[in-house]
């Protein structure tokens, strides 16, 4: 008989390559055995419940863009997100972290990083935003890669990405033969430009008009236009927030020639569609891109189902609703972006495990296994086996809750599900062996969570 710290008896063990009624023998915060005697100092009944890898969201924002008179703070740091993170069953996050004017991106993680280590209860990664291409910031992406930190965050969107394409398509270089993964914002400036200067000047600045001024070609050409910069590059990216068909077929067609192209999508575009903004609340559901049509919703469910889209992320970046109903925000300064940390896992367990639209195997693999794969971090994370870190998710797959965003963890005191009735809840959260949330209440403090060097990116 094994003696261990802590023994999960009895629970349905579920990842992508298993799913079996087993023991699971945890001794330092690693999984030493999956079945057979075990004898633990501690003992947790999971009997009739869900054993699940704890989740993986690799796109959040919990710290401000820095940039003197307009700066952006969302409500959430890594405290309050970190706390709804783990309510939800998940176990790791990747931050969307944005330099100071004038700092390296060197600098810049590790600046965050000791925010994130005082702070945050789950283990982190940091994924440094290239808002400068010089060549002093690009010197610093092979040392990024050398300390571990193997992605790096670019957006298409802002102003300066036209103006300065071929030094971007240079840190793409770099990126790629570092084994680093590029994240990309795909949308394109030039055309969202000059759709919303022509919606203003024909007095259509409300957010009914959001769809109007970001359309799915938007989109869909700047996914096309990354794909062509990461083959000329040869280097991996990932595709984050797709929100369309039309941009889906185009990075489809990409891994059909073979390119290393992955996809990530959010779950308002899993739920809601662009009718939603006819509404007098419809600003509460502005995110970039904006939502879309209903046959881009049945797109995307058909590409999570069909591995087509490889993870389901939030891109938790939250306001408070009055914040978000200002009427002082048009389609020229909107507030883009929903609190979604707590609610991404249970919310796609209902609508997409109980309605039968993904398996569960796959239900594990969007929000847990492949992004571990992607971002370096499988085995140690994204999987139950032996060896890998004890972070665990474990469900009760019939209970059904509704959703009050207003007793949530995160600051933003609502959720664009409030009223959903939502069957599947993670009721134990373990990171690293230890219990952070027992029945739904958080039991850690500040601070525990790692930051996480990476392997190489984009094996997925």
């Amino acid at each position: 008989m094994t003696a261990v710290d802590l023994v999960i008896r009895g629970g349905r063990v579920v990842t992508p390559a298993a799913d079996d009624v087993a023991d699971i023998g945890i001794r330092d915060g690693k999984i030493v055995q999956l079945g057979g005697d075990l004898s633990g100092a501690d003992e947790i009944d999971a009997s009739g419940r869900l054993v699940l890898p704890g989740g993986i969201d690799m796109h959040v924002h919990l710290t401000p863009v820095e940039s003197g008179d307009d700066d952006v703070a969302w409500v959430d740091d890594f405290v309050s997100g970190s706390r709804a993170a783990a309510c939800g069953g998940i176990t790791t996050i990747g931050n969307i972290t944005f330099p100071r004017p004038g700092e390296r991106p060197t600098a810049t993680v590790h600046r965050v990083a000791e925010e994130a280590e005082r702070d945050s209860i789950v283990d982190f990664v940091l994924h440094p935003v290239l808002l400068d291409p010089s060549a002093e910031n690009l010197a610093d992406v092979p040392v990024l890669a050398e300390q571990g930190h193997t992605s790096i965050k670019i957006f298409m969107i802002v102003g300066e990405f036209d103006a300065r394409v071929y030094d971007y398509l240079r840190a793409l270089e770099l990126a790629g033969a570092n084994g680093m993964l590029t994240l990309i914002h795909c949308e394109d400036a030039c055309i969202i430009s000059r759709l919303t200067e022509r919606l203003l000047a024909e007095g259509r600045a409300d957010l009914s008009n959001y769809p109007t001024s970001r359309p799915i070609y938007s989109e869909a050409v700047a996914v096309t236009r990354a794909v062509a910069l990461a083959e000329a590059a040869g280097a991996p990216i990932y595709i984050v927030h797709l929100s369309s068909r039309d941009a889906l077929d185009a990075a489809e067609r990409a891994r059909a020639r073979g390119l290393p192209v992955y996809v990530e999508t959010r779950p308002i575009y899993l739920y809601f569609t662009d009718e939603i903004f006819s509404n007098p609340e419809g600003p509460l559901y502005v995110g970039n891109p904006p939502l879309r049509r209903a046959e881009d919703v049945a797109a995307l469910w058909a590409g999570l189902s069909a591995g087509t889209i490889q993870t389901c992320c939030t891109d938790h970046a939250p306001w408070t609703r009055d914040q978000k109903l200002d009427p002082e925000h048009t389609i020229a300064n909107p507030l883009p972006g929903v609190s979604d940390l707590e609610t991404l896992m249970p919310v796609l367990f209902s609508e997409g495990v109980v309605r039968g639209r993904l398996s569960l195997r796959r239900f594990v693999e969007v929000t847990s296994t492949n992004a571990a794969r992607l971002f370096g971090l499988f085995p140690q994370k994204g999987t139950i086996a032996v060896g890998s870190d004890a972070d665990l998710a474990i469900w009760d797959p019939e209970f059904t809750k509704r959703v009050n965003g207003s007793e949530g963890q995160s600051r933003a005191g609502y959720s664009v599900y409030d009223g959903w009735d939502v069957t599947g809840w993670p009721m134990w959260t373990l990171s690293r062996g230890e219990v952070i949330v027992r029945d739904g209440n958080i039991v850690a403090g500040n601070g525990r969570g790692s930051w996480l060097t990476q392997g190489t990116s984009g094996k997925g």
